[in-house]
């Protein structure tokens, strides 16, 4: 495959056209969305948002998008802690890391990240948090994400950027690690 870098820009999301681009993205690669040999393979995302709170998770922050000509085709979502309430499935997560951190640090949270099977291994995951870092250092002194550790492909994406583990825990049945990514 072609390496697609070269006609991929990265950007803020400015519009509702881009956060609909984002949930027909998240929809194609729920984990009940594909199969199983795919989901251990290419990873998967766990969340369902809805239009309204990505929305406004977007006005508090803007998320991070990779586009290429006019289609969003990779995504990382910005989560403030205000919506530390918003999402249930998230709430174990706050709580985490509220016993994890020190009080001091000032983070955002990256609510689900993904991209477009066409351009994965093509530097996507590694470009939308190098923008995030570039455009959030100076408010943030570090991102924070689980993930699910059935989520191999994730797990090695996170760790071969920078993202440590701060805490295995389970939730609902499940099993998370905590990740960290400081830009101080």
């Amino acid at each position: 495959m072609k390496n697609l870098e070269n006609s991929i820009t990265y950007k803020r999301v400015t519009n509702n056209e881009e956060l609909h681009q984002i949930l027909e993205l998240q929809q194609a690669n729920k984990i009940e969305s594909i199969s199983k040999e795919e989901r251990i393979s290419q990873g998967f995302v766990t969340v369902n948002h809805s239009f309204d709170i990505l929305k406004a998770m977007n006005g508090a922050c803007a998320h991070i998008i990779a586009k290429s000509d006019s289609q969003v085709i990779g995504y990382a979502l910005c989560m403030t802690q205000e919506f530390k309430d918003s999402i249930q499935v998230l709430a174990p997560m706050f709580k985490t890391i509220n016993c994890s951190i020190k009080k001091s640090i000032n983070y955002i949270i990256m609510g689900q990240i993904c991209i477009e099977k066409r351009f994965r291994q093509q530097g996507v995951f590694r470009g939308l948090y190098n923008f995030m870092m570039q455009e959030l250092n100076l408010n943030f002194d570090a991102v924070i994400t689980e993930v699910d550790t059935n989520n191999k492909r994730s797990l090695y994406a996170h760790k071969a950027i920078g993202f440590e583990l701060l805490k295995t825990y389970k939730s609902n049945n499940q099993e998370w690690e905590l990740l960290i990514w400081h830009w101080e």
